[in-house]
């Protein structure tokens, strides 16, 4: 019986060419061995399954070449790469930091480079998870790592550069090795499911290379393991199976049920990704995730952040044509404050459910919420009455009722009396030009109802806007000027703001486009609370002077 071997070893890099994803890194190795420029000590730092070790594989194999292709690539023909890739060289040691990280091991490290090579140019040492080393360790390889002998070469690879000394790190030229791209991780399993003879689909490598999140080495290790369920065809379907991965067509549907207004559509959707055993926070991560796609898909210069494959991209870009950038930015809220606090819920499903209920209510704010806006799409609160067509007539005077009469020496107060309901059509003239504009008359009633409903609908987006508009009653004046007081500045500013929106909310619930609003700061100063206990009994005393009597009888004190 053959021995197997994993795909992450049979297809590991044996030169520079054929590393995946770190193109700039290896270009830069190669040209300092052209030139004869090579440092002492290397140190290679980066997450995971990059490269890091098979890059210093390759270096010391190519440095040791005795003849160097004009590429500076390995021959894989001399002595020296015979033996490399034999596992038989005497002049490439590799050592764990994590099981050589004590003083003594250094030292015995020390005494063998003293030694020079029998074959070859160099020895090369490759130090593995090198942040592993005590701190006296590194400082007992401080001396030789800056003033080796010429012969020796330190390659130092590491996944936790903030661990390591930086009197280390001086002494170093470091490489930073990035994450490999999904594009770059399914074009490499590609060219292995080809090897292999695997018929393998587009979107089954891809969903393995996000699955990876840019380790190559976990890429072809999921490859192993599909392959293994489910023979020589690998498909979407299987690989969502095995891999405990939602499938992209849950989040679109969810999306499109959300911008639909159908709750009841979103919670079915939910209630099967649950049976079939997927956890709570799997679901939010993914649709978090799905939403910044979207997102990102609204602009052109943004979509190559896109990591999908191709046919799943389209159907990102024409989902994300239908969506608004602001609500998208309110779905996304909602679900990531939903994944804060998604593990200390009792009752996590009815956690979630309600968070997708709230994103389904986002879909139903348009025309009747004044306070919910989408831009570019904005649609009229509502719709004046339509006002019959009448015969040509003169101009009307429109005075107020003298039986109305507001008392402007109380502010926030109204008046209650009702004026009789009727429909007046004013004709106006402006530069020579005659328009019709509906003013009918309403009650200091209709008027505060639709205050405070426009009030209410900032509650979310503008709290404290929302709470300045609550605190007090408007004041009607005649000619249907609406004048309401403030405290400050800051809020006149804050209230000057949201002033068009309540304007055409409240001429088009009212019937009345003659509405005018007027700000004005409160003059009077707001009466300063009680504070400290004297300054709560010497307000009551003001009101109740036997409270003096009382204290003065009982010869009591305030403590302070």
């Amino acid at each position: 019986m053959q021995n197997f071997i994993v795909s992450a070893r049979k297809y590991r890099p044996q030169t520079f060419s054929t590393v995946v994803g770190q193109t700039a890194i290896t270009n830069t190795l190669k040209n300092a061995i052209l030139h004869n420029q090579l440092a002492q000590a290397f140190l290679f730092c980066g997450p995971r399954g990059v490269g890091k070790t098979t890059c210093a594989r390759i270096l010391a194999k190519t440095i040791n070449c005795e003849n160097l292709t004009p590429l500076a690539e390995a021959c894989d023909a001399c002595p020296s790469c015979i033996s490399f890739n034999e596992n038989a060289s005497f002049n490439i040691y590799e050592l764990d930091g994590a099981s050589n990280n004590s003083v003594d091991d250094i030292r015995s490290l020390v005494d063998q480079v003293r030694i020079p090579p029998q074959m070859g140019k160099y020895k090369v040492y490759i130090i593995d998870e090198v942040h592993m080393l005590s701190a006296s360790a590194f400082n007992a390889f401080l001396k030789t790592l800056e003033e080796p002998p010429a012969y020796a070469k330190f390659i130092l690879a590491t996944t936790e550069k903030h661990k390591i000394l930086p009197t280390i790190l001086s002494r170093c030229q470091i490489f930073d090795f990035r994450r490999i791209t999904v594009d770059d991780i399914a074009s490499h399993l590609h060219y292995v499911a080809r090897e292999e003879q695997i018929n393998a689909s587009e979107d089954a490598l891809h969903i393995i290379a996000q699955k990876a999140d840019g380790a190559m080495r976990d890429a072809l290790s999921i490859f192993d393991q599909l392959v293994s369920f489910a023979g020589n065809k690998l498909t979407y379907e299987t690989v969502l199976e095995n891999l405990n991965v939602l499938d992209y067509e849950y989040y679109f549907s969810i999306t499109d049920k959300i911008l639909g207004k159908e709750t009841a559509g979103v919670l079915l959707i939910l209630n099967e990704i649950l049976e079939k055993g997927f956890d709570g926070q799997h679901f939010l991560v993914g649709f978090g995730e799905h939403i910044r796609n979207l997102l990102v898909c609204k602009d052109p210069s943004t979509v190559k952040l896109l990591e999908t494959a191709p046919n799943i991209r389209q159907r990102y870009l024409d989902q994300a044509t239908v969506c608004f950038p602001d609500l998208l930015l309110k779905i996304l809220d909602i679900n990531n404050k939903c994944d804060l606090n998604y593990r200390i819920s009792n009752n996590k499903r009815l956690h979630l459910e309600l968070a997708l209920m709230q994103m389904c209510m986002l879909g139903q704010r348009n025309e009747n919420d004044p306070g919910f806006r989408i831009p570019d799409a904005r649609l009229p609160l509502k719709s004046p009455a339509p006002v019959q067509s009448q015969p040509p007539s003169p101009p009307i005077e429109l005075k107020p009722s003298s039986s109305r009469k507001y008392d402007n020496q109380l502010p926030g107060s109204i008046s209650i009396k009702t004026p009789v309901k009727s429909e007046v059509k004013i004709t106006d003239s402006h530069n020579g030009e005659d328009a019709n504009r509906l003013a009918t008359p309403f009650t200091g009633e209709e008027l505060i109802t639709h205050w405070k409903a426009f009030a209410a609908g900032l509650k979310i987006d503008f709290p404290h806007l929302a709470t300045t508009l609550s605190s007090r009653d408007p004041l009607l004046r005649d000619e249907w000027v609406i004048d309401f007081d403030v405290d400050n500045r800051i809020l006149e500013e804050e209230l000057n703001q949201k002033r068009s929106d309540l304007l055409e909310y409240l001429r088009q619930m009212l019937g009345n486009h003659q509405i005018t609003l007027h700000t004005r700061i409160q003059e009077n100063p707001v009466e300063r609370k009680p504070y400290t206990d004297k300054e709560k009994f010497e307000q009551m005393a003001a009101k109740n002077p036997a409270l003096n009597k009382l204290k003065e009888q009982l010869d009591l004190d305030i403590e302070y």
